[in-house]
């Protein structure tokens, strides 16, 4: 039955809540009108950080994003800064989903949280495109990078995030930045991220003063895309987004090259040929042919792209022990920590295959 404002309603839910969803039905009435009996919540498996879940409120079909449960590292989750890009992106070129509003305080459900449209379309988890059509998978690819150098080519103090992170010395700050992550950890010391912290401090490039709009977790799976065409759709994803090098989000998208399909999904040792996939050398001239100007991806991007990984995953593994984390499947993750360590020290050393037992479990540092 319709409900008349001010009226209480209890959602319909499926899967688990990490939050009593009752108080958000008054809360939603006030802001966003009656919801017709149409309050339903559905949280969203899959994903390693921000709890998110479709919000159906009358006839308006959205998406609700929020911060863990439990304690969470300094600056991590960060919801707000999440919303603050959907609002200056929400008139660009570069597609996000439209904001809707943002609470701010952990009243409510416990945490902060936010409410965006949701957007129609695909999500491709498999890095190789495995159940689409094998003509479909090369221009998959290929929107990925033009989506990611029209991000790119945008001036951050156009659309109001000129103030969104700090100039200068990007790579030194974020190095220094996820090794306070590392040893913020309560777990042991991994000598393989240690060992790779140490080459990356002493082999970062000069700054160079480029300055950019950059994602931090810009892949595939973070990716929505045109329900049948080769187009990205929507960017999610944002909480480690700021202001950076574009060669630190290039990096990152080079990932699954040099990962293997049992690491988070990568693509070493697929047959790219075959699989009618692009190389990462073709990857990468199609985003810096949308890109006129931009520099060339050097082994240390990489490297440092999956250094950051590995700290991501320790903090996974970290919030699955504590009982935090998104996913129930998440401590099944924390061997990639290790893992992802070994395949940038491979790239750093330029050392092939120097893992090979990796995917049997006994990966051992190189001599």
């Amino acid at each position: 039955m319709a409900l008349g404002h001010g009226a209480m309603t209890t959602p319909t839910t499926t899967g688990s809540m990490d939050f009593d969803p009752g108080p958000l039905g008054p809360f939603l009435t006030r802001h966003l009108g009656c919801d017709n009996g149409h309050f339903r919540l559905e949280r969203i498996g899959g994903g390693q950080s921000n709890p998110t879940y479709f919000l159906n409120w009358g006839h308006r079909r959205l998406v609700l994003r929020k911060q863990p449960t439990g304690p969470i590292l300094k600056g991590a989750h960060a919801i707000d800064r999440e919303y603050r890009v959907l609002e200056a992106l929400c008139d660009t070129d570069v597609p996000v989903p439209a904001p809707v509003l943002y609470h701010g305080d952990a009243d409510l459900l416990g945490t902060p949280f936010y409410l965006m449209e949701r957007v129609e379309g695909r999500v491709f988890t498999d890095t190789s495109l495995a159940d689409l059509p094998p003509g479909e998978r090369r221009p998959i690819w290929m929107a990925v990078a033009d989506t990611l150098a029209a991000m790119h080519r945008l001036h951050p103090e156009e659309v109001g995030l000129g103030d969104f992170g700090r100039p200068g010395n990007y790579f030194e700050r974020q190095i220094a930045r996820w090794d306070r992550q590392y040893r913020a950890s309560p777990s042991g010391p991994i000598p393989q991220i240690e060992r790779l912290h140490g080459w990356l401090v002493t082999n970062q490039p000069p700054d160079d003063g480029i300055n950019a709009l950059c994602h931090g977790d810009f892949r595939i799976g973070n990716l929505l895309f045109h329900p049948t065409k080769p187009k990205v759709v929507a960017i999610l994803d944002w909480e480690l987004s700021t202001l950076g090098h574009p060669l630190a989000d290039l990096g990152f998208c080079a990932m699954p090259w040099h990962t293997a399909p049992d690491e988070y999904g990568g693509l070493l040792g697929v047959d790219l040929e075959e699989m009618q996939l692009p190389d990462l050398d073709e990857f990468v001239a199609r985003y810096r042919a949308a890109r006129p100007g931009s520099s060339p991806l050097k082994p240390f991007h990489k490297a440092f792209a999956l250094y950051r990984f590995a700290v991501i995953f320790v903090g996974i593994s970290d919030r699955a022990k504590a009982g935090s984390a998104a996913d129930p499947k998440a401590a099944a993750l924390a061997p990639l920590a290790e893992r992802f360590a070994l395949r940038a020290l491979e790239i750093a050393e330029n050392r092939a295959h120097m893992t090979a037992d990796i995917t049997n479990g006994s990966a051992q540092t190189p001599p």
